[in-house]
């Protein structure tokens, strides 16, 4: 028996405590009579076979995190690689997403407000997700590829759903003007971030905020006192936001929002992933990355029509220049012919990509019989340009999808299927010699959930997904490999099995406590994304993944909180000759505990505890276990409404240690003392 079905199983017996719900509406498809439990800081889903944690609006002002990829790598599963600059940092769930040559595998979705970021497979360079946690009020992770038939296609680690601010967040929702001002300070690099929001609601029905905010971080410090070298940045981002409510009691509305942040670079390694220069030597590079998204939204008294439309689009340039004679590549070259090199031009390679998605889908609610039914039913057309670089080919992605997802209650069954269809049509910006310079792929996915009441707070669920990966324009070539991809789609299919248990006055009067845990088996074939290793044409022939996440929340009436976040599992890739290895990219075991106490609303201090074993660097060599300790304090003085001062020590020890799947060089960062201090008005 493997090591995760063991060690899940156990686990998996234990799910015989309790916890306390309280209705709050989602809008994650097919999932949307989810309860959310808030025994402690951490939102835990219940009533849903879907795997899904929300880092709400306060717990990203407590950890203070200085990128997105930083603030979610508490959820069980997900890994933060490379470090905590937006440059560098990506994210990887479940073993899929960022990994040690691109910022991502196409197989995790990010979005922003609806707009789709975050997706190139640009060579030595992180994620792109490059905003701040700040402008949001709460993101989103969805595991796995059971929620992700609304999203895409070709998901298998999950989604990553980030929710801007909203006017009425600061305002109360009525007439007036509202904000709020944030100033941070951390002790490590010298860093520092000042967030300004301006909320301005001249009329019922009428909402504009703007948000700005400016984040500025020097060279950290490891554990040991060395400098993590490219650890540095400078990024100022701004968010418009406006709604308009209208018609009949209020049915209609109309949000437009951009948010866009910028990293201006200088004299940096092209390298992000690195410390140092290395072989690939130094540029000058800056980074500009924008989202418009413009919303429509019709909800009549009627459970038939809950209508959107959601126009979105995403541009990101990256413009680099090269510095004279930092990479050993150039020996005694002109910088001119040094980048005109098939070989080196990525080096000097300028990037752009534009995605531009509308989504349009309804919410009915009905009754067939007797069975309830909650179905969400909708389309999407996608087109994504990319210009074309030496680092990556250019062209065009169109595609066209719909989906259905049908949530049906039948007495304490409820049964979930799921179906999404893709088309898409990728075109070469330059002509392919000898080879058609355009593809069409389609492909039927989707899944089944299930999930039982059982009574007295215990459920237990279970899930079948199958997705496939269309080709994509990085796949576009007039090479054996290339024509190899672009002729097939990459599939997958996901197993879930779980429990949860809610209930009350479970160790003492009025405590609560919420415990989830769930065992996931993953399969992956046709592989066009991973090679094997030392082969740049020789594809894997699958990889196969399984491991068990655990997530609880506790509280008591004396304000005692304790929250749990855990995932232990093991995961294989196979060559086609048979010869298997640890998959390169699979997450280490991980354990999360958070004591902590509160106040009323007046003071909140935490303990956090993180052991991390079984981790390996990005070369794949061994990594020591490593335990961190951060604490936290959150303090809303009762002489000044609307204060809250919050202070935090990461890394308390001082340990030195390097990240799982982060370079060897690129070691964490060592004790890091935070403070902030926000005013609302």
């Amino acid at each position: 028996m493997s090591k995760p079905l063991l060690r899940g199983t156990a686990a998996f017996a234990c799910l015989s405590l309790a916890a306390p719900a309280t209705a709050q509406d989602t809008n994650t498809p097919g999932y949307l009579g989810t309860l959310i439990l808030t025994a402690g800081k951490r939102d835990l889903s219940y009533g849903t076979a879907l795997p899904r944690t929300v880092v709400g609006e306060e717990e990203i002002k407590d950890r203070q995190a200085s990128t997105v990829a930083q603030l979610i790598d508490s959820v069980p599963g997900v890994t933060l690689v490379n470090g905590t600059t937006p440059q560098g940092s990506g994210i990887n769930i479940r073993g899929f997403g960022a990994n040690t040559t691109f910022g991502t595998d196409q197989k995790i979705a990010v979005q922003i407000d609806g707009a789709s970021v975050g997706s190139e497979e640009l060579y030595r360079i992180g994620t792109q997700l490059f905003t701040d946690p700040l402008l949001y009020r709460q993101v989103e992770v969805l595991r796995g590829t059971i929620g992700s038939f609304a999203y895409g296609s070709g998901i298998v680690g999950g989604v990553v759903k980030l929710e801007t601010k909203d006017a009425s967040d600061f305002t109360g929702g009525v007439p007036g003007f509202g904000g709020s001002q944030t100033l941070e300070y951390s002790s490590n690099g010298d860093g520092w971030a000042t967030s300004t929001n301006l909320a301005w609601m001249p009329a019922e029905g009428v909402e504009f905020l703007l948000n700005y905010t400016l984040r500025d971080q020097g060279d950290l410090k490891a554990g040991d006192g060395t400098t993590i070298g490219n650890s540095s940045f400078r990024t100022p981002s701004w968010l418009a936001k406006g709604k308009f409510t209208f018609g009949e009691d209020g049915a209609q509305s109309l949000s437009i929002s951009y948010s866009e942040t910028v990293a201006d670079d200088k004299d940096v390694p092209y390298d992000q992933f690195q410390t140092t220069a290395g072989s690939f030597g130094r540029v000058d590079r800056r980074t500009d990355t924008s989202q418009a998204v413009v919303e429509y939204r019709y909800n009549p008294a009627n459970d038939l029509i809950d209508l959107r439309a959601n126009l979105s689009y995403a541009d990101q340039t990256i413009d680099v220049d090269y510095i004279d004679g930092s990479s050993p590549f150039q020996g005694g070259q002109s910088v001119a012919d040094f980048c005109a090199s098939p070989f080196t031009g990525v080096i000097c390679a300028d990037n752009r990509y534009e995605t531009t998605k509308l989504t349009v889908s309804n919410r009915a609610l009905f009754s067939t019989g007797t069975v309830q039914h909650d179905m969400l039913a909708g389309g999407e057309v996608i087109r994504k340009d990319r210009l074309d670089a030496a680092s990556s080919p250019g062209g065009d992605d169109r595609r066209f999808a719909v989906f259905v997802v049908d949530e049906m209650t039948l007495g304490q069954f409820t049964v979930t299927p799921a179906l999404r269809y893709e088309h898409s049509k990728i075109e070469s910006a330059v002509p392919l010699a000898g080879v058609p310079d355009s593809y069409k792929t389609d492909a039927l996915m989707g899944g089944l959930a299930v999930a039982y009441d059982l009574g007295n707070g215990l459920s237990v669920f279970g899930s079948a997904a199958y997705t496939e990966g269309l080709p994509i324009i990085d796949d576009l070539g007039a090479g054996a490999t290339a024509q190899r991809r672009l002729g097939m789609t990459e599939k997958s299919q996901t197993l879930e099995l779980g429990a949860e248990y809610t209930g009350e006055d479970v160790f003492a009067a009025g405590d609560s406590l919420t415990l989830r845990g769930n065992f996931y088996q993953t399969k992956l074939w046709d592989i066009t994304s991973y090679t094997v290793p030392g082969s740049t044409s020789v594809d894997l022939d699958r990889v196969k993944s399984e491991g068990f996440e655990l997530e609880a929340s506790y509280g008591m009436q004396s304000g005692f909180y304790a929250d749990l976040a855990g995932h232990i599992g093991e995961a294989h890739e196979y060559n086609p000759d048979r010869s298997s290895a640890t998959w390169r990219n699979s997450p280490s075991d991980r354990v999360q505990l958070t004591l902590g106490k509160k106040w009323g609303d007046m003071l909140d201090l935490s303990w956090e505890m993180v052991h991390a074993t079984d981790r390996r660097d990005a070369l794949n060599a061994d990594l020591p276990d490593s335990t961190q300790h951060n604490l936290r304090a959150t303090w809303r003085p009762a002489q000044l409404d609307g204060a809250a001062v919050r202070f935090g020590v990461e890394n308390v020890l001082d340990d030195a240690y390097v990240g799982h799947l982060s370079s060897p060089t690129r070691q964490a960062p060592g004790r890091t003392f935070k403070v902030s201090v926000t005013k609302t008005f």
